[in-house]
């Protein structure tokens, strides 16, 4: 045999062994992959030995890759969709940190970025109670422990606003004392511009600051936000929009605003949108300051406070319009009951005395007083004590003005006052009847008619033209 021939069969043996080590690989990975596709199956009917078949895949691989990673995906929805978080969540958390450990190595950045940003996407619309949230909150921790350490800060910005959203839905801003930390975390996630932000991010970011600026009593901050987050919810089609604009009609009223919120070329199209359609009323009322109907919509529509949020501070709303109806109602009266009010605004009778001392010590109602034994409020008008002065000081100058324009103006000297004040003693009735100084014409009637007519006319003159020439 030549050397040539023998290194053609060197190289054919060579190459034979290692398309058999290939087959093997292949083999295996084919074993992992109809096991991972025989669990999807079954998963419907079988959900528990279908989570047991996708737990099992990570050991047959012998190093980490693709289908380990797949497995504990569908393993950890199956699990969360179960309910298994009574423990402390504990099978599904040791799940997803195993899963987790996947990312440095076994799959690409991109892809494992993307898995795990829709497993936190499917945990976080699956959760309806306090046991799932809680579950929820371990994950967006392991998820922010887990890349800490590394330079992925478009995941580490969405998880944080998923955990900053969990807490404000929650309230937990105040029953822990972390709307501070809340605070900057909004304030830093809008200055992050590493790349074209999804619209559904900024989305969750301005939702978050408009809940923030609302329990600040920031309603023009918290409006701005609440559109924004409207307007970018509805670029990625994402159906929280409709909550997002229920809170935008909620600060509208807030802000006593008579601005429609529904005049925008954006939320135009979601004027008629029967989800949508009892706020459009309620803020419509609000507007027209209809006391009754914005009642009627409140107890006929149940499903408008069945948020926790719109629920919590539609009370501000209701009171001011409480507020504006007590005032309206009032305007024309001095003394009226609490138990009036009552009856008419349809509230409680503790309710009107607090919406009354309200309004008695923000000086909307100066100078009132609550009888609190009898029920009754009296007020004292000051404005009908500055309107007598005001009549007196015109009376005053009028009676000034009388007297330069006849001492001294050309049509009247001072022989002609005597001598119609002469010829005016000597008839029946005087002159005394007037009240009128001899010196003094009431009008220049006294030209124009003649001085007998005049006294007639001035005669058959009302008690408060009398009352007037009186004083004059």
């Amino acid at each position: 045999m030549s050397d040539d021939d023998f290194m053609q069969d060197s190289d054919q043996e060579e190459y034979d062994f290692e398309y058999e080590d290939a087959d093997e690989d292949e083999a295996g990975d084919v074993g992992i992959e109809n096991k991972y596709y025989n669990a999807k199956q079954i998963k419907a009917d079988n959900p528990e030995e279908a989570i047991n078949e996708f737990s099992e895949i990570p050991a047959l691989e012998e190093e980490k890759g693709d289908w380990g990673f797949k497995g504990l995906k569908q393993a950890i929805k199956l699990e969360f969709k179960l309910g298994r978080y009574e423990d402390q969540c504990a099978q599904a958390v040791e799940h997803y940190r195993e899963l987790l450990t996947y990312i440095k190595s076994a799959v690409t950045r991109n892809y494992s970025e993307k898995s795990i940003n829709n497993m936190l996407d499917y945990i976080e619309k699956g959760s309806d109670d306090a046991k799932a949230y809680h579950c929820m909150e371990k994950f967006y921790s392991l998820t922010l422990d887990s890349f800490q350490n590394t330079n992925n800060e478009r995941l580490w910005l969405k998880t944080n606003i998923k955990l900053a959203r969990l807490w404000l839905d929650r309230r937990e801003n105040s029953t822990t004392l972390e709307h501070k930390r809340l605070k900057a975390l909004y304030q830093r996630a809008l200055t992050v511009r590493s790349a074209v932000p999804h619209p559904k991010i900024m989305g969750i970011i301005r939702e978050c600051g408009g809940k923030m600026h609302l329990s600040e009593e920031n309603w023009k901050e918290a409006q701005s936000d609440f559109f924004e987050s409207f307007r970018n919810y509805d670029e990625a089609g994402s159906m929280q929009r409709i909550q997002v604009l229920k809170y935008l009609v909620l600060t509208t009223m807030l802000m006593k605003s008579n601005i429609n919120p529904f005049d925008s070329q954006e939320t135009k199209p979601y004027k008629s949108d029967p989800r949508i359609s009892a706020m459009t009323d309620l803020v419509d009322a609000f507007q027209r300051d209809d006391i009754h109907a914005y009642e009627e919509i409140l107890r006929n529509n149940p499903d408008v406070l069945s948020d926790p949020f719109i629920a919590e501070n539609i009370d501000e709303v209701s009171r001011n319009m409480r507020t504006k109806a007590v005032l309206k109602l009032i305007a024309p009266y001095t003394r009226f009951s609490l138990a009036f009010i009552s009856k008419q605004i349809k509230i409680s009778l503790p309710e009107v005395q607090d919406i009354l001392s309200f309004l008695i010590l923000d000086q909307k109602i100066p100078d009132a007083t609550i009888d609190q034994e009898t029920g009754a409020v009296v007020i004292n008008r000051a404005d009908d004590h500055e309107r007598l002065q005001a009549l007196g000081t015109w009376t005053s100058q009028l009676n000034s003005l009388w007297r330069s324009v006849l001492t001294n103006a050309d049509g009247f000297r001072i022989e002609d006052s005597a001598r119609i004040h002469a010829t005016l003693v000597n008839t029946d009735g005087g002159y005394g009847q007037l009240g009128l100084a001899g010196d003094v014409l009431p009008s220049p009637e006294f030209r124009k008619l003649g001085v007998g007519r005049a006294k007639r006319d001035w005669k058959g003159k009302s008690g408060i033209a009398k009352a007037f020439s009186r004083a004059l």
